[in-house]
């Protein structure tokens, strides 16, 4: 049984309360917030967990294998350090770091200690993207062509992140894990609409060394929540669509196949339509799956699919977009 600290009792925090409190593996021993009125909302629904104001009280705390951080992007790493050199294991809510440096700290500091670092793509953990990712892995889709993706909504503003920082993370995340490779480098576009806040549309393109390319548009200002992922392969193209309750991937036996001659005007390109497949999913809360997977990690010193290392990749290709919107889209190699 892994015993958890939560510091953060906002917007996220409840969720993992809930998830640690319903998981067989762990438990929630303490829960850290700055506000009386969060830490009485967390108390009315868990009286046998300490509620606390002072982070101190979780550190120093030696029944509390390890902390889980639901705060501002801004306070992660100051408070994962914190973590790490109490000799906690930490889950950090995405994305992992502010900066990149901060990462690496981290992760040299967690590593010297042999100590588990897990960053929270919860995505990562929902039955949908485990099977697409089987599905890539299984070369079913062949060559992959494209990986473009659509997230947006009406709000909820951010004022410490831009909106790349706050919607694209999910989808970079996922595009890491499924596809098993980084990006080389990065082109991003972006305004903000509300004057003296981050940018609340954006569009950023991934290249990869290979012809593989990666789009994502995200924005806080949408009439509508539309939360869609198409990939496109030489044989076969996914639908990912998360809003839908059921039917989230849709597998489309579709395709082109170019016939060349040595007359460049006589190429020829053929349509073929195929057969629709729609796999049957699970049904088990991500977040529920993610906690058992950290335990088991803890448990055994092993590294989480979203370890340390994936939370890095994400906060790479944000901290290069970040340059590129600066540069009006001028491509940026990340280092």
């Amino acid at each position: 049984m892994i015993r958890m600290g939560v510091v953060g009792y906002g917007y996220w925090g409840p969720n993992l309360v809930r998830n640690f409190t319903a998981c067989a593996d762990t438990t929630v021993v303490a829960v850290c917030d700055s506000r009386d009125a969060q830490l009485n909302k967390m108390s009315a629904l868990y009286p046998s967990v300490k509620a606390c104001k002072e982070y101190s009280c979780l550190l120093e705390d030696p029944s509390i294998d390890a902390i889980a951080i639901a705060t501002a992007v801004d306070s992660h790493f100051a408070l994962a350090l914190q973590a790490i050199e109490a000799g906690k294991h930490i889950w950090v809510e995405k994305p992992f770091t502010a900066t990149v440096d901060q990462g690496r700290k981290l992760l040299d500091e967690a590593a010297k200690r042999k100590l588990v670092v897990h960053v929270d793509h919860t995505f990562l953990y929902t039955a949908a993207v485990r099977k697409i990712r089987e599905l890539v892995e299984s070369g079913s889709l062949g060559e992959l062509y494209y990986f473009d993706s659509v997230r947006v909504n009406l709000g909820l503003f951010q004022h410490d992140v831009n909106v790349l920082w706050d919607l694209a993370v999910h989808d970079l995340a996922i595009m890491e894990y499924i596809l098993g490779c980084s990006p080389v480098e990065i082109s991003a576009t972006g305004a903000s609409h509300v004057q003296g806040q981050p940018e609340d549309v954006a569009n950023m393109t991934c290249f990869f060394e290979r012809g593989l390319m990666a789009h994502f548009h995200v924005n806080w200002l949408a009439p509508v929540k539309i939360r869609q992922t198409l990939i496109g392969g030489s044989k076969k193209m996914i639908v990912y669509d998360d809003i839908v309750a059921s039917e989230k991937v849709k597998v489309y036996d579709k395709g082109i196949s170019v016939k060349t001659t040595d007359d460049i005007y006589k190429l020829l390109v053929q349509y073929r339509s195929g057969d629709v497949w729609i796999p049957a999913l699970a049904t088990t809360e991500a977040l529920l799956a993610e906690a058992a997977h950290f335990a088991d990690c803890v448990e055994h010193g092993a590294k989480p699919v979203s370890g340390g290392e994936s939370g890095l990749n994400v906060v790479k290709i944000l901290e290069a977009a970040t340059k590129s919107l600066k540069l009006r889209g001028s491509p940026v190699k990340i280092g």
